[in-house]
């Protein structure tokens, strides 16, 4: 049974483990790429990352091309009796040498693949690559951190959305965070600070009490966003996102209706964690 040569089996596996190097080094640069905004690659970085692309699929490609034809001695004649059993032998010969290059292409094929399965992006990556790597943040508190949605309710109680944790932690990692909100009396800024507290906000979440800010008119919230000067603003009131957008950055309007903004810095989506995909 002939087996293909050594030093070519031995190329072959140098090659695939070249490969693998070559993926793992390519598949970390991708996975980096996620918290990079595209808007800030300098030309020598996609070249980089392109010549690492290049050189995987020009191994590859090569590591499928045909071994070279093996040197067939000249068979001596024999008795007409036996000619088909010397065929039959040949061709028995020759097969393990066929089996051996599809099993050799399935492998590498498969190796291949691998490198290019897709990266579920974490959510710090996410919520980076949405805010377009802003450090400043204000927030509406109602409506979109809090289940309540009427400065009224908060007299009585505010309840944070259970959702809300994780996209907050992950925001104050990187990000300058104020919420703020309109209050009627003082009851109902010691329940909002409350209600945060115990859903762990300013303990494993990165915010402190002082950011935490009150008013007593939507105008009021409009002045603290204006001194502020965040690169994104979160609101519910289409009014005060209308009359902030010139002001600001970007924003993003909180509403179970989409609205359409003649500006492309608003965006609308029903909740702060579809915004993000959560």
């Amino acid at each position: 049974m002939a087996e293909p040569p050594s030093h070519l089996s031995s190329f072959k596996d140098e090659l695939i483990q070249l490969i693998k190097r070559l993926g793992t080094y390519l598949a970390l640069k991708m996975s980096n790429l996620f918290s990079i905004s595209l808007q800030k690659l300098d030309p020598r970085s996609v070249g980089a990352i392109a010549g690492l692309a290049v050189a995987i699929i020009f191994t590859y490609r090569f590591t499928r091309s045909p071994a070279p034809p093996t040197r067939r001695q000249p068979k001596r004649q024999a008795p007409t009796t036996s000619s088909t059993a010397i065929s039959t032998q040949s061709n028995i010969t020759l097969m393990p040498s066929g089996v051996y290059s599809s099993s050799e292409d399935l492998r590498a094929q498969n190796t291949f693949d691998e490198f290019f399965q897709p990266v579920k992006p974490t959510l710090g990556q996410i919520v980076r690559q949405k805010l377009n790597e802003g450090r400043k943040v204000t927030c509406r508190l109602l409506g979109v951190i809090l289940e309540e949605s009427s400065p009224e309710e908060l007299q009585t109680k505010a309840t944070v959305r259970p959702s809300m944790f994780d996209v907050l932690l992950e925001i104050t990692k990187f990000c300058d965070l104020y919420l703020m909100e309109r209050v009627i009396d003082d009851e109902s800024e010691k329940n909002v600070l409350l209600a945060l507290e115990n859903a762990g906000i300013f303990t494993s979440g990165g915010l402190v009490k002082d950011k935490v800010l009150f008013c007593s008119t939507e105008n009021g919230r409009t002045s603290f966003v204006r001194q502020l000067e965040p690169d994104w603003h979160i609101d519910t009131n289409p009014e005060i996102v209308s009359q902030l957008a010139r002001f600001i950055k970007y924003q993003l309007h909180v509403s179970p209706v989409k609205t359409e903004w003649t500006t492309g810095k608003v965006l609308s989506s029903p909740s702060l964690e579809k915004f993000f995909g959560f």
